[in-house]
């Protein structure tokens, strides 16, 4: 017959729980996240755009170019954000912002 007890845990893996269901971890532009908005974006732009973080939910992206960034705000964000998170729903993507980045080089971090 159980009570309905569980056994104490950890202060800190209690708070990396929290910290990871709330998506408040800042998680930077790294392999598996660049590889996920290479995905859900699709080659073209991938190759002219660099993931600068994910926080709070919110994947900040860098654009090269003003043209290209009003394309991916106006026609182009919704898509990108539905197909990102029906992808990488554990990444729990809420939001896309695009940051005009005049010196972005391809496949500079």
């Amino acid at each position: 017959m159980s009570s309905g007890r569980r056994e104490p845990q950890q202060l800190s893996q209690v708070l990396s729980e929290l910290i990871a269901l709330r998506g408040l971890a800042k998680v930077q532009g790294g392999g598996q996240l660049q590889q996920a908005w290479s995905d859900a974006a699709g080659s073209r732009f991938a190759a002219a755009t660099r993931v600068l973080k994910l926080n709070g939910g919110v994947l900040q992206v860098a654009v090269g170019n003003s043209p290209l960034l009003s394309e991916l705000a106006s026609f182009e964000k919704d898509r990108i954000l539905q197909t990102f998170q029906k992808k990488y729903p554990t990444m729990r993507v809420t939001d896309i912002k695009f940051r005009l980045k005049g010196d972005l080089k391809p496949g500079a971090p």
